[in-house]
């Protein structure tokens, strides 16, 4: 990123504080991952509300941070070089927060790869197919029996999968609490929307409730919460699950 991409995103988010870690977000799962890492890891940063009635994520000032027009997003004025440095996808987010502090990754070379791996099966796995969860069970304009069926029995292999692995480890990388956890938590959240029964995963249960009561935690779920407001029309419906988001830009 040059260092003339700050300005362009601030003309439309001012930022207050320039010199803190800028946060565009919703608090959404994705979006509670990177302020939660942000509190975690006790850096100074200003959230700013990407706001989706208002078709914030297809400006062009966003757009020039994430093309993929998706939050979060973080813009860092002390980048790895002294200069600013953009990031989009939550994952991406996460490990750099980590590197920039030297937390919540394993430092020898097991209990890191042994981090990641449980961050990539959030990414790849748990997000994607708990959000179709979510889409067909309550969002969907119509309830397609198999979408249903299928993405609620995925969604409780997975919390088997995890509620498997706490078994054996306090934390999903083992003895340490990192990213691999700070990134699942937030969709795990939602578990009744998901059609699942916490109480049928002990051990993930356990987990969860102790991340739910770190402070940090709880600071970070609150990040723009008052801001977010329910799907009340077509027009919003539309314009996250319809043609409006297939636009080519």
């Amino acid at each position: 990123m040059n260092k003339t991409a700050v300005p362009t995103i601030q003309k439309k988010w001012p930022a207050i504080f320039p010199d803190r870690i800028q946060l565009y977000s919703l608090p959404t799962p994705n979006g509670v991952k990177a302020s939660i890492m942000l509190e975690e890891a006790g850096l100074p940063y200003e959230p700013h509300l990407v706001d989706f009635e208002s078709d914030d994520q297809f400006s062009p000032e966003f757009l020039s941070l994430n093309p993929n027009n998706k939050i979060p997003a973080i813009v860092d004025s002390d980048g790895p070089d002294g200069a600013p440095i953009s990031l989009f996808e939550s994952g991406a987010i996460l490990l750099y927060l980590a590197g920039k502090t030297g937390k919540f990754l394993p430092d020898d070379v097991r209990g890191k790869y042994d981090a990641l791996q449980w961050l990539m099966f959030q990414m790849g796995g748990v997000g994607p197919m708990l959000g179709q969860a979510h889409h067909f069970r309550i969002y969907a304009p119509e309830k397609i029996e198999y979408a249903v069926n299928r993405y609620t029995n995925e969604a409780k292999r997975l919390y088997g999968v995890i509620d498997n692995q706490l078994s054996k480890h306090a934390w999903l990388a083992g003895d340490s609490y990192s990213i691999a956890d700070i990134a699942t938590f937030p969709w795990l959240r939602s578990w009744q929307n998901q059609g699942v029964d916490l109480d049928d995963y002990p051990h993930l249960k356990r987990w969860f409730n102790e991340i739910a009561e770190r402070p940090a935690v709880k600071r970070g779920v609150e990040v723009l919460a008052k801001e977010r407001k329910p799907m009340r029309t077509e027009q919003e419906r539309e314009v996250l699950f319809g043609a409006t988001q297939y636009q080519r830009r």
